[in-house]
């Protein structure tokens, strides 16, 4: 009955990055809730036991939640941000 016109709701997991690791450590969130997202923009910085690591979001769209406070750390595959995407009426740029 409800209407999905609105677009979908995507979750993104924190990436495999590399090196057998896994688990990142969140440093800086580069996101808030609400903020619009392009496809490959970061979205969050880790630290692994390697590096610090810009992570960006495969999604363009708003920011639904975010998982996790800055000092968390999560394993991989965990639920970094949640992103609607699609639908129509949005405000384009410019």
């Amino acid at each position: 009955m409800a209407h999905a016109s609105d677009g979908h709701v995507l979750e993104f997991k924190l990436p495999d990055l590399g090196e057998g690791l896994t688990e990142a450590e969140i440093v800086r969130w580069l996101v808030e809730v609400g903020d619009v997202v392009a496809v490959d923009q970061p979205v969050v910085e880790v630290e692994t036991a390697k590096a610090m690591v810009e992570v960006p979001c495969p999604y363009g769209g708003v920011v639904t939640a975010r998982f996790g406070e800055e000092g968390t750390e999560l394993p991989v595959g965990a639920p970094l941000v949640t992103v609607a995407v699609g639908g129509g009426g949005a405000a384009a740029d410019g």
